[in-house]
């Protein structure tokens, strides 16, 4: 079966290191959850959040193209946080209250190549 990132898949939890949890997403395929992925906050155990045999739902954050290595996230489908619908928000680099388009940036921009090419002096 071929994954893609962004897929939300359903696996269960086959092993558990100090670093992260290792999910079986498939009869051969196995993605990793890095212990920052696991929850919004500090976790010390992760054997306070998840134990193995759980079947868990996991978000693809990445695939190594070359080692085909699957990082997976159980933080970014959590309910109780801001990551839990980053698939369906928009956001913005721009403060939406103001219209200043890219003035601010073209008022700066000469003193940032002046300081940029000081470096090279």
């Amino acid at each position: 079966m071929s994954y893609r990132i962004g897929d939300v898949l359903v696996g269960q939890v086959t092993g558990i290191q100090p670093y992260g949890v290792f999910i079986l997403l498939d009869d051969q395929t196995q993605g990793l959850v890095h212990i920052s992925e696991c929850s919004a906050g500090y976790v010390e155990d992760l054997h306070s959040i998840v134990r193995v045999g759980d079947v868990v739902k996991v978000l693809v954050l990445d695939i190594d193209e070359y080692s085909q290595k699957i990082s997976l996230s159980l933080r970014a489908l959590m309910n109780d946080g801001p990551e839990s619908d980053f698939r369906r928000k928009k956001f913005f680099w721009t403060n939406q209250r103001t219209n200043t388009g890219f003035k601010p940036i073209a008022d700066a921009k000469e003193q940032w190549i002046s300081e940029a090419l000081s470096f090279f002096n």
